[in-house]
């Protein structure tokens, strides 16, 4: 049996520019991090010449198909057929955290399946190709209107301002600042769920019918990386970058009104009022985890306003895509 595992991912800035739509003429970027929530995915050799079918994949649903093309998931039937995989396999899947959520769960469901198909296979992809893999299955195979950062720190992990050139052209800068930066940085993390799913694709699509009314948003958002990446790797407060991200929150905001709502807004200054510096929806918008960035000392505080939601605690900077059985 294989078991392989992505991480989920937390952005901070950049978000919006890591679409083709917008980095292929302008370059894009972000700043995001990896974290201890994983996608995890199964694979195991299934003897077809006993039964009447020839797959098994389980998930919220079972399928024992016979053959490739009756897959009802997308994602599991694109990947197998880019694997070159047509019988003899099992597959599960199981996740820390439900989809659509705005953590990337879809994009490390896809990196991590792929690990597994190619550990199954025998073969070894560099972290970097498999990102352009999952890249090229969810938009070129599924033809979702998925970015490209989640793929690729799922692929990679860590903690990294990625620039885009082009979907086969990404660039990763590790943030080169010490563990005990990294602590201090993680200990001023805290994560709100919303209470609302939705579909990044279904958000994503009006965003990018105005990507060139909001063309100098998005150069905006995307220097932000840079002056984040800044901060972390001085010897500047960190409470700056907690000032930086409520500007990223103002500007992503400004970019559609679909990506907030009143509950939203509500949520949001209820967070600055307990004593988050900034923070930002996480994802496209719509719905997902609310990310605040709080002082320590007034963590407790804010869990307390937070007292009829889940507040998620996250360790950041894991490793990327691996099979951590085999």
């Amino acid at each position: 049996m294989i078991i392989s595992r992505a991480p989920l991912r937390v952005s901070f800035f950049g978000g919006g520019t890591d679409y083709p739509e917008y980095f292929v003429e302008h370059g894009g970027a972000v700043l995001a991090v990896a974290i201890d929530k994983f996608s995890y995915v199964t694979a195991s050799q299934f003897y077809s010449h006993l039964f009447d079918y020839s797959i098994r994949i389980q998930y919220r649903q079972v399928e024992s198909i016979r053959s490739v093309d009756e897959i009802q998931h997308t994602v599991f039937r694109e990947c197998l057929r880019y694997c070159g995989l047509e019988r003899d396999i099992e597959l599960h899947t199981v996740a820390d955290l439900p989809a659509f959520t705005g953590l990337g769960s879809s994009s490390s469901f896809t990196v991590s399946l792929l690990q597994a198909l190619h550990a199954f296979k025998g073969e070894f992809v560099k972290p970097l190709d498999l990102a352009y893999e999952a890249i090229h299955v969810e938009r070129h195979c599924i033809q979702d209107q998925v970015g490209c950062q989640d793929q690729t720190i799922a692929a990679v992990g860590g903690f990294n301002l990625i620039e885009f050139r082009r979907e086969d052209d990404i660039v990763v800068h590790r943030l080169p600042v010490s563990p005990q930066r990294i602590v201090e940085f993680e200990q001023h993390l805290c994560l709100v769920f919303t209470g609302i799913t939705r579909k990044a694709s279904e958000v994503v699509a009006q965003q990018l019918q105005r990507v060139g009314d909001n063309k100098q948003t998005l150069a905006t958002m995307r220097h932000m990386t840079e002056e984040g990446w800044e901060i972390l790797t001085s010897r500047r407060p960190l409470a700056e970058f907690g000032e930086l991200l409520h500007k990223a929150w103002l500007a992503k905001r400004s970019l559609d009104s679909s990506i907030s709502n009143p509950e939203i807004d509500q949520i949001y200054r209820t967070g600055r009022e307990a004593g988050a510096l900034g923070g930002k929806l996480l994802g496209a918008g719509g719905g997902g985890f609310m990310l605040f960035f709080v002082p320590p000392e007034q963590r407790a505080s804010l869990r307390a306003s937070f007292a009829d939601r889940v507040v998620l605690d996250v360790r950041i900077n894991v490793p990327g895509a691996e099979v951590i059985f085999a």
